[in-house]
């Protein structure tokens, strides 16, 4: 992270991430309290701000959840202060209860709300539009399209709240939030605080019927705001053929597939920044100068369904052919790129042939440059050892039973990596509560038994609950926790059991197993490298009935690399090492699977990949004819 992103003297230009520029464009606009739950894409904006508040006098946590990074937030704006508080879009569910009370209270200082979504679901478990809750919650929303836009935006949020005293929804993507562009940098203000809660000036929701109205009210003078915003803008001929209406990343693809097919003159762009209400005047304009207009935006028809109520409602004689989700010319599933807008552009104007030809061009400069790739977890990963010793306990058992899991590095265990053992994937703590679910059902003739798996940082986000409701209910939820000490998923942002804050102040961590024992639930420990160990305690658990949990702790591969490092060096022994012919058909490379064993086609037999190997050593274990030898590391 450079450095000079915390520079208080702008006007210099800097390379910047997306997440980088809404940090900065906070900083800018006198932020000081910041609150988040790591979450990719958005967990640099967070991991930026806690960089920030080790040289500014603001003030940034990772907060045990959503709800409640939003809720502190929130008391930093009653006191008057400018707050911010940043999440994927998995999270604006998790704060939605409150966040739709909250706008109906208000707030005082300047709080923005950061979704950024995951078209695609490229680290997610599912591809949510979180621009829906704007609307749900009658809130003003903003979609920047690039990182100097970001920073921009993200400054003019905290004024547009102040104006309006309500919360303010900005929108970023992967792809912008993880893209880098040159942003030029503005001051930073002195971080002169003085908060105080007004206790003539009480924040709730009664009358409610009252506070609704008031709401709309706010959305109105947002609306009035937005159609003279400099985040929305037309660009093209006086009266185009066809009008793209385009947000966000979306914009940028659209704009340059125009001028890839030359229809610069044919085809005119509105630019909306700000999607949420729509700046009326602006649309109005241009809805009666084209008679055909084609939306360009990520995951749901969000503005199309507006637009097209919105003309619904003008009254106007003319007749607009309207394009997009509905009508099949973009898909409706998945990121948009470069290629769905040219296919769409095509389908209208009817240019197949320019389209093949783009195509063929691209095709032929990637060729075979991008090599095939599977998920697989990390040289070392403690995950391929507990999920070894889920499989073995559950061989062993032999009733048939499976793993219910959620959202984490260990989602992986759906694939060959862990051995397909996960059958089931949702929300964080989904596993447990499904957990709760399938230990009440031995009395209606559920006979299989379940393993639910979830990390540490899920655990105290979002799985307590679940175990609370076990205990109460007497559910057989056998919970094993994969604590591997870190929020690995997202960056390895701390947590309330690793010992020390976002702004790297140590702090006293909090252990599963005690959170479990003061529950009264039987609990136990266990080292997933110990495979056979910690399989045998698995099975022993499967056995007995009512809530348990196994805490099986080994610190990230990738964080004990950078500290003390693993104690061994691998060797396959070529005489021990029969390859093929010792009955396991290449166990350890085709099942095991580990990154740092390969396969010798020349030999015919294992052999340990030297740069990858960690040398963690559990490998040594599971082969049949013990050729994977353990020797000490050298130096």
């Amino acid at each position: 992270m450079k450095r000079d992103i915390f520079e208080r003297q702008g006007g210099i230009q800097l390379l910047l991430q997306g997440n980088e520029a809404i940090a900065r464009g906070a900083l800018e606009a006198g932020v000081a309290f910041c609150a988040s739950y790591p979450g990719n894409p958005s967990s640099e904006i967070m991991e930026t701000l806690a960089e920030a508040s080790k040289e500014l006098p603001i003030y940034a946590e990772w907060s045990v959840n959503e709800k409640v990074a939003l809720e502190a937030a929130t008391a930093a704006s009653f006191a008057g202060l400018r707050a911010i508080v940043s999440m994927k879009q998995n999270g604006v569910n998790v704060v939605s209860d409150f966040l739709t009370n909250l706008t109906l209270s208000g707030t005082k200082g300047g709080l923005v709300l950061v979704s950024c979504d995951d078209p695609s679901g490229i680290s997610s478990t599912n591809e949510e539009d979180a621009r829906l809750f704007s609307k749900l919650a009658d809130i003003p929303l903003l979609e920047p399209s690039t990182p100097q836009e970001a920073l921009d935006m993200t400054r003019w949020a905290f004024e547009l709240s102040e104006t309006i005293q309500n919360v303010v929804m900005l929108r970023s993507v992967s792809r912008l939030s993880h893209t880098r562009g040159n942003v030029e940098i503005g001051d930073l203000k002195e971080f002169n605080f003085n908060p105080h809660f007004s206790v003539e000036s009480p924040f709730h929701t009664f009358p409610v019927v009252k506070k609704h109205m008031e709401r709309y009210k706010k959305l109105e003078l947002a609306s009035e705001l937005f159609d003279s915003s400099p985040f929305n803008r037309y660009e093209g001929p006086l009266n185009p053929e066809l009008l793209i209406i385009a947000s966000g990343c979306s914009w940028s693809y659209a704009r340059e597939s125009v001028e890839l097919l030359e229809l610069k003159d044919r085809v005119g762009i509105i630019k909306l920044g700000t999607t949420w209400p729509l700046p009326k005047r602006l649309i109005e304009e241009y809805l009666k100068k084209s008679p055909k207009i084609l939306f360009v935006e990520d995951v749901d028809p969000f503005i199309e369904e507006n637009v097209m109520s919105f003309y619904a409602s003008m009254n106007i004689e003319s007749k607009i052919q309207f394009f997009g989700k509905y009508s099949g010319h973009i898909p409706q599933c998945g990121e948009n790129s470069h290629s769905t807008v040219m296919n769409a552009l095509c389908r209208i104007f009817n240019m197949d042939s320019a389209k093949d030809d783009f195509t063929n061009r691209a095709q032929a400069l990637i060729g075979d440059m991008v090599p095939p790739r599977e998920f697989g977890f990390c040289p070392g990963c403690p995950h391929r050892g507990s999920f070894y010793a889920i499989k073995t306990a559950l061989a062993w058992d032999g009733r048939e039973g499976f793993v219910s899991g959620d959202i984490g590095c260990y989602t992986m265990g759906i694939w060959p990596t862990g051995f397909n053992q996960v059958k089931s994937v949702h929300a964080m703590g989904s596993g447990a509560g499904l957990g709760c679910g399938f230990g009440k059902m031995e009395g209606l003739g559920f006979k299989q038994p379940v393993i639910t798996v979830c990390g540490d940082s899920t655990f105290f986000h979002a799985s307590v609950p679940a175990l609370i409701n076990a205990k109460y209910n007497e559910s057989d939820l056998f919970l094993v926790v994969l604590d591997n000490s870190a929020t690995a998923m997202t960056g390895f942002q701390p947590h309330p059991g690793v010992g020390y804050t976002a702004k790297g102040e140590k702090t006293e961590p909090i252990e599963v197993e005690a959170i479990a024992r003061a529950l009264g639930i039987e609990v136990d420990v266990a080292d997933p490298y110990e495979m056979m160990e910690t399989a045998r305690k698995i099975y022993d658990m499967l056995q007995k009935k009512g809530p348990k949990v196994l805490v099986l702790k080994r610190r990230c591969a990738l964080v004990q690399g950078r500290m003390e490092g693993f104690p061994y060096r691998m060797r396959v022994n070529q005489d021990l090492c029969i390859g093929e012919e010792c009955g396991c058909n290449r166990y350890c490379t085709r099942i095991f699977r580990c990154p740092g064993l390969i396969w010798d086609e020349e030999n015919k037999k294992a052999k340990i990949d030297e740069v990858i190997c960690v040398g963690c050593g559990i490998c040594h274990d599971i082969c049949p004819q013990g050729a994977i030898e353990r020797l000490p590391k050298k130096g």
